[in-house]
């Protein structure tokens, strides 16, 4: 590991499900410190009264003060808030911007005050991440979709329409309660939102054209669970191999991933909670190949991309900080 001093860090929203995660994963990295944890509603707190979590590991105050000249901003602000807070908190132009937002992640808004937002998927792109400026992480539900379906679009094999049910729990609802989102509605509860329409398809479209011009039709359901992590998708369409033709499609084309593993043994969701891997796995049935995909959507979905995303940015070990077990018991 190197032995350079370490690079500093400000995170804008570190009050929320996904700022919390973030800075669990900072203040355990050997290769930051954190400068600063911005909150307009929080100022001279301590983090840990907020992420109780944190309690022994850190001493450290929200702040509503921002240093521009930090080595890399991490932004954790609702969608369509990230742009304004840059506008009125201009940074040094050689730090590194990692969004969490949707802000800037399809293709016509990937410009902005000069710096170009790198789609932050490093399966797909992993190359163009190491020599970005700045990134825009991808959505949960779009790093589990688009990871199931890489593999056939690389070959030009996603030649029928593809349906999609992908179940995610609470934490993805984000901190601030809803009606959809209260313990007393979730709780024994599930019910689908957005069908056919929701937000990540628009990245989960360009993204897959890039590797196959022409796609078919992705009809997407997505479904609130009952539990509070995780993302749990399922995808199937045609495919005229069998399916040990099919893993050897995916684990050639992951051969080289940190974080995302081909599985022979069907999948449950506790084997990717508290976890930055996303699992896959393959079933055929007839002429359909089904796809199993799982993730953690605060870590390989949110946060935990978001390091790996900064150690690429960095040349640093891609895996630095982020070498967690799931709890499966």
């Amino acid at each position: 590991m190197s032995t350079t001093a370490k690079k500093t860090v400000g995170v804008i929203g570190g009050s929320g499900y996904t700022g919390g995660e973030l800075l669990r994963l900072l203040v355990n990295h050997p290769l930051v410190t954190i400068d600063f944890v911005y909150s307009s509603t929080r100022p001279g707190t301590h983090l840990t009264e907020t992420h109780t979590d944190l309690i022994g590991q850190t001493d450290l105050q929200f702040t509503d003060e921002v240093n521009p000249n930090v080595d890399v901003l991490f932004l954790c602000l609702g969608h369509g808030l990230s742009g304004t807070f840059l506008h009125e908190n201009p940074m040094n132009d050689n730090t590194k911007i990692i969004d969490l937002s949707n802000e800037f992640r399809l293709q016509n808004d990937q410009h902005f005050l000069g710096k170009y937002y790198v789609y932050g998927l490093p399966e797909f792109q992993k190359q163009k991440i190491q020599s970005a400026q700045a990134v825009a992480n991808p959505g949960c539900f779009a790093t589990a979709i688009q990871l199931a379906l890489l593999p056939l679009a690389k070959e030009g094999l996603l030649q029928n329409d593809v349906q999609l049910h992908a179940i995610t729990g609470s934490t993805g609802a984000g901190v601030k309660p809803s009606a959809t989102s209260h313990f007393s509605w979730r709780n024994n509860n599930v019910s689908w939102y957005k069908p056919f329409t929701h937000q990540h398809l628009g990245e989960i479209g360009e993204t897959l054209q890039a590797l196959q011009p022409n796609i078919p039709e992705i009809n997407f359901l997505p479904i609130r669970g009952n539990f509070t992590r995780g993302i749990f998708a399922s995808a199937y369409t045609t495919f005229e191999g069998n399916v040990d033709d099919a893993y050897a499609l995916y684990e050639q084309f992951y051969v080289n991933s940190s974080f995302t593993h081909i599985s022979k043994k069907a999948l449950d969701l506790k084997m990717v909670v508290n976890t930055n891997n996303c699992l896959i796995h393959l079933h055929k049935h007839n002429n359909l190949l089904l796809i199993t995909s799982c993730l953690d959507n605060l870590l390989k979905g949110a946060s935990g991309q978001a390091v790996e995303n900064m150690n690429l940015m960095f040349s640093w070990p891609q895996t630095t900080g982020l070498q967690l077990k799931a709890n499966v018991h």
